[in-house]
């Protein structure tokens, strides 16, 4: 059984980078639409038996339990300890594969997260789908310990060295969904001009963006 793993911060740590383009209500509304993007996803994809939430914000976790998931308390205080936390919780309840997969990446769709666990295959092994900084925007493996979480900057390195140095096949798995990454004002632009009308889009088409920015 394969179950999904998202992590958020609490809300008003989410999302810095956006300080000076969008209010701080409006970076909240972003996250949470992103994350009921994200939600969606993972509940229509056949592959995925179950999905969690792990944080420390009452909104998130609120919202994550009336969308389906299971809202997990962040014990931990941080992102790579509160993903042991939530991958041992579910690997006690009978998980054979993980699949961490942040928050930010709204345009993924169900056929692409199916996709990136097939290529994991049914053996040991790691799926990375890497960021364009470097870092890695979602993260299969089977079994679900099989290697220590390192998210943060340049964590595809890392991920990619510990599957190494652990003697585990270790693939790159590329998708239009999986790429956009919603950090920097750009990410937004990008995330209004895109096809769809994911609930992220939605928002920030609504927010005009490219007026705020003085883009052509």
């Amino acid at each position: 059984m394969v179950y999904a793993i998202v992590p958020i911060k609490p809300l008003h740590l989410a999302k810095g980078r956006l300080e000076g383009i969008l209010t701080p209500g409006e970076r909240r509304s972003l996250v949470l639409a992103m994350l009921g993007d994200v939600l969606a996803a993972l509940g229509t994809a056949r592959s995925v038996s179950g999905t969690s939430v792990v944080s420390r914000d009452p909104a998130v976790l609120a919202l994550a339990a009336r969308l389906g998931a299971e809202a997990l308390f962040d014990q931990a205080g941080d992102l790579n300890g509160a993903l042991a936390q939530a991958a041992a919780y579910h690997e006690r309840r009978g998980a054979t594969a993980l699949l961490v997969l942040h928050a930010d990446v709204p345009l993924v769709t169900p056929d692409e997260i199916d996709e990136l666990i097939a290529v994991g295959g049914p053996g040991a092994g790691v799926v990375l789908a890497p960021s364009r900084d470097g870092g890695t925007n979602a993260l299969y493996l089977r079994p679900p310990a099989a290697l220590p979480f390192q998210f943060g900057a340049g964590s595809l390195a890392r991920h990619l060295e510990g599957a190494r140095a652990a003697g585990l096949d270790a693939r790159l798995f590329r998708a239009p969904g999986l790429e956009l990454d919603v950090d920097r004002p750009d990410d937004l632009l990008a995330l209004a001009d895109l096809p769809g009308a994911t609930a992220a889009q939605r928002l920030v088409r609504e927010l005009s963006i490219c007026a705020r920015l003085a883009c052509v």
